[in-house]
C-alpha cells in the first residue's frame, strides 16, 4: 500500500480513535472542525486520497460514507503509521515539595501519538498538569503537562508518586542498600525519604509544552 502523508495519517488517526470513542464514523463537520479546514471540500479531497490508497472504503448506497478497510491491528501496521489515543488529564501534581491536596478528577482530555510519547496502547495512561520547579533541570516546568504510564520503575526514572500520602513528581532513586526515596531536579530542594510509604503511580514518559 501507498505512504501516507503526515496530514493523511492524523486523519486516519483522528477518525480510528473517534470511531473507538463513538462507535460512529466522524461527519464531515466534526473532521474539518478539528483540523480547522476552511471547508468540507478539503475532507472530502483528504478522504478521496486515503481511499485511493486503500485505506478506506466507501459504503455502498450511502452518500459521503466510508469505512476503514486496512486493519491496523495486525502486524502489516506501515512503520510511518501514526496511533494516535486519547488520555485524560487530571488535574496538577506537585514538582516542588509534596501536596496533600486530592485529585480534581479529569479536567481535561489530550491526544498523544504513542510512538512519538513511547508508550504502549494497552496501558490505561493519563495526564498531569506540574506546578513548581523542582524538577527544572529535567527540562519539566511549571505550567508543562506530562505523560505517565502505570509501570514499575527503574532507578533514576522520572515518577508520579505518592510517599507519605502526599503526591508528588521527582526522580526515582532505589541504591544498594538503601530504601528508595525520591530526588528533585533542582539543587534548592532537599532529597525526599518516605516514613511510612511511598507508592509509585506511575513513570513519566513525556512532557507536553504550550509554546
Amino acid at each position: 500500500m501507498e505512504n501516507l502523508t503526515l496530514r493523511q495519517q492524523e486523519i486516519l488517526g483522528y477518525i480510528q480513535l473517534h470511531m473507538s470513542q463513538f462507535d460512529t464514523w466522524p461527519s464531515f463537520r466534526e473532521i474539518q472542525s478539528h483540523f480547522r479546514f476552511k471547508s468540507t471540500n478539503a475532507v472530502m479531497g483528504h478522504l478521496r486520497a486515503l481511499e485511493t490508497k486503500g485505506y478506506i472504503s466507501r459504503v455502498p448506497g450511502q452518500a459521503r460514507s466510508f469505512r476503514i478497510t486496512y486493519d491496523f491491528n495486525d502486524d502489516q501496521r506501515p512503520e510511518d503509521a501514526i496511533d494516535v489515543i486519547d488520555i485524560p488529564v487530571y488535574g496538577t501534581i506537585a514538582a516542588g515539595y509534596p501536596d496533600g491536596v486530592e485529585p480534581s478528577g479529569e479536567i481535561g482530555r489530550l491526544q498523544i501519538d504513542t510512538k512519538t510519547v513511547g508508550v504502549r496502547r494497552s496501558r490505561r495512561c493519563f495526564a498531569l498538569k506540574v506546578s513548581g520547579e523542582s524538577m527544572i533541570d529535567a527540562g519539566i516546568y511549571d505550567g508543562d503537562i506530562v505523560i505517565i504510564e502505570p509501570y514499575p520503575p527503574q532507578n533514576n526514572d522520572i515518577v508520579a508518586a505518592l510517599i507519605d500520602g502526599e503526591t508528588t513528581l521527582k526522580r526515582f532513586i532505589q541504591e544498594p542498600g538503601r530504601a528508595p526515596f525520591l530526588k528533585a531536579e533542582n539543587d534548592h530542594y532537599p532529597e525526599f525519604h518516605p516514613v511510612t510509604e511511598l507508592i509509585i503511580q506511575g513513570i513519566a514518559k513525556a512532557v507536553v509544552r504550550n509554546l
